[in-house]
């Protein structure tokens, strides 16, 4: 595997359901994200679509980031995986040059983990084969950026768009990234890849230490403060519309 360049687009967020039950009266409806199965043809490419297939692709890219196909009907090309952490990742302390012999030969290296945010949706490039699993870059990913999470806590998702709405797949551990991108083209809207953190329900939390498990928390925390805070302030929002059109209304007498 090779890399390319980190790239960088900051996106606004999409704003969390309005939870007022009139609320398509007072607040424009926005698109939501929705984590529904895509379409994909399970059939696997003959060799001869698989050539089709590249030359198709490599006639639409805009870049020196082609596709190679071989006679064996394998390939080799360029994934863009855009990353979307919301919690911080961990790194390795850095190595101490001043610790004697015998501190190391007692085990006494400091085991304290750095945490790092990543830049907001920053992306990675990754060449690839038509054989590498979803698992394995995974594995290359977090090896890039030296973190020593456990892989089993992130999954890589395609997203998609249509007709104004995102939809969002968990692609499963033994899928071909390359192969999805074959299939779907270069265009990232028809198709792109997204690593994120593990869906909770499949996070296994007994994976990560102590003082990870209460940074979490601590995130959590505030993010409920703020979801909190965002529903209030919609609320009295609403309710000073209702009164300012009450105000505006005639009363008989």
């Amino acid at each position: 595997m090779t890399w390319g360049s980190t790239s960088f687009n900051h996106e606004d967020s999409v704003d969390p359901e309005l939870y007022f039950t009139a609320y398509t009266s007072f607040f424009h409806k926005v698109a939501k994200v929705k984590d529904e199965p895509i379409e994909s043809e399970k059939r696997e490419l003959t060799v001869g679509e698989v050539q089709q297939k590249v030359k198709e692709y490599n006639a639409q890219i805009n870049s020196n980031l082609y596709m190679v196909d071989n006679k064996d009907g394998s390939y080799t090309g360029f994934i863009k995986v855009h990353f979307q952490l919301v919690r911080p990742i961990s790194l390795p302390p850095p190595r101490s040059h001043s610790l004697t012999q015998e501190e190391d030969q007692q085990g006494r290296r400091m085991t304290r983990r750095t945490s790092f945010y990543l830049p907001k949706d920053a992306a990675k490039h990754l060449h690839i084969s038509s054989e590498t699993r979803v698992r394995e870059v995974i594995e290359a990913l977090l090896n890039k950026f030296t973190v020593v999470d456990n892989p089993a806590k992130f999954a890589l998702f395609e997203r998609t768009e249509k007709q104004s709405q995102v939809y969002m797949r968990k692609v499963s551990d033994d899928e071909r990234p390359l192969y999805l991108r074959l299939r779907a083209g270069p265009d990232e809207t028809v198709l792109s890849l997204v690593l994120k953190e593990n869906e909770t329900g499949d996070v296994n939390w007994d994976a990560f230490s102590f003082p990870e498990l209460c940074n979490f928390m601590r995130i959590l925390q505030r993010e409920e403060e703020e979801h909190v805070r965002q529903i209030v302030k919609r609320y009295a929002l609403a309710r000073e519309m209702m009164k300012r059109a009450m105000a505006r209304i005639t009363t008989p007498g």
